[in-house]
């Protein structure tokens, strides 16, 4: 076999088999790694490189190494769910850098940290005053995990007493002119629904959008092929309001234009009824 065509084999059953590993090894290989798990995927890559290239490593050899670089995570990462001491010798165990303002100089020393070091991951999470730092961990993957001090955290709602309706994030409903129906009918809206909301900003039909997405408001964002159709998007929310609003209105307007007694004490209720509505979820029709 020709060189270039051994090259090309090797390098494709290195591939594949570093796609399969990858695979096997799940998602803490590509996430924020740990000091092992630096190691390993370096020395898996190295591997398959030399095996890709260098023709004087057997092919069976360089799957065999693979093989093993590949399952000693596995394995280890096994043992270390069932034993603590054993997890904290492949991957560390977090130290504290702040405590209630204070830096730790030991613990700094400890992780050849430098103080301008510190400030930048500080830095990071938005925070310049070392004061207002309740607790602050190195954590195992080099990530600084910062408390802040209560003082210095941020209202929530929870803590004013504020009611706040769940968040589910804008939802994907149309994709280069195809309809995500599963998503549609997760979110409880109709096709048709959908096609009426994109008809009115700018579209003739569904194959006009490359892009939709309903937030959890119901206000529908759209982007069309054509950037020239681009409408303003419409919320929905502020539209039912002022909606429920003209409605009361007219029942009002209704009872002081009618003679008719029991229209008018009937136009009157139904008027400080939808008031009574219009007052409870006003809230949530911002």
């Amino acid at each position: 076999m020709p060189e270039f065509l051994l090259t090309i084999t090797r390098s494709f059953i290195a591939f594949l088999l570093l796609l399969i590993l990858a695979r096997i090894m799940g998602k803490k290989q590509i996430s924020h790694l740990t000091f092992f798990d630096y190691c390993v995927g370096i020395t898996i890559g190295s591997i398959a490189a030399s095996m890709a290239v260098d023709q004087n490593i057997k092919i069976s050899n360089g799957l065999i190494a693979l093989m093993v670089w590949g399952f000693i995570p596995l394995i280890l990462g096994f043992i270390g769910l069932k034993s603590k001491w054993f997890h904290q010798l492949t991957d560390g165990k977090a130290d504290l850098l702040i405590e209630k303002g204070m830096i730790l100089e030991r613990n700094l020393k400890k992780n050849q940290l430098a103080v301008e070091e510190l400030m930048l991951l500080l830095r990071e999470k938005n925070v310049f005053n070392i004061a207002d730092v309740e607790m602050a961990v190195l954590e195992t993957n080099g990530q600084l995990s910062v408390l802040l001090k209560s003082v210095k955290q941020p209202v929530t709602s929870e803590q004013l007493g504020v009611p706040v309706e769940s968040d589910h994030g804008p939802t994907i409903v149309i994709s280069d002119g195809q309809v995500m129906k599963n998503s549609l009918n997760r979110l409880g809206y109709t096709h048709e629904w959908l096609v009426a909301e994109v008809l009115k900003q700018g579209a003739f039909e569904i194959n006009d959008v490359f892009l939709a997405q309903i937030d959890s408001k119901g206000n529908v964002y759209v982007d069309l092929y054509a950037d020239n159709l681009k409408r303003e998007p419409i919320k929905q929310r502020p539209l039912i309001a002022s909606t429920l609003k003209k409605l009361q209105a007219d029942f009002e307007s209704y009872a002081l234009q009618t003679q008719n007694p029991a229209a008018k004490e009937m136009y009157t209720k139904q008027a400080n009824n939808l008031q009574h509505v219009i007052d409870n979820i006003s809230p949530y029709l911002k």
